[in-house]
């Protein structure tokens, strides 16, 4: 009986012990992988925020056409950069893929764009 009760308070510090070997193996994994699995880590990395951006500004023009409901939505490229705080490049990439799934138009005005509900 005194065994199983020593087994039982000690079992947070087994607990600390899993942790932390699991937490350093880990750590070691990203330190010793190689440069490619780091570069293909990166950009499956940038193309899921990227994703993420282009479902935002979709989310973002349907909200702007409920609250507007009678005209079009045309954004500037240096207003969506400001409203979802990524850099000018990243947004125009983004606006880019939407407009390859016809979501958004280019408006006449060169850094506006039209964006489709």
């Amino acid at each position: 009986m005194q065994s199983l009760k020593s087994i039982l308070s000690a079992a947070p510090q087994w607990t600390l012990l899993i942790a932390s070997a699991v937490g350093i193996t880990a750590a070691s994994i990203r330190v010793f992988e190689s440069e490619e699995t780091k570069r293909k880590r990166s950009e499956l990395k940038k193309q899921k925020e990227l994703r993420y951006l282009t479902q935002r500004i979709s989310v973002y023009a349907r909200t702007v056409h409920q609250r507007y409901p009678t005209g079009d939505v045309i954004v500037s490229e240096r207003d969506l950069a400001e409203e979802f705080r990524k850099r000018p490049d990243v947004v125009i990439t983004a606006l880019n893929l939407l407009l390859n799934e016809q979501k958004v138009q280019k408006a006449p005005l060169n850094g506006y764009w039209k964006l489709n509900v």
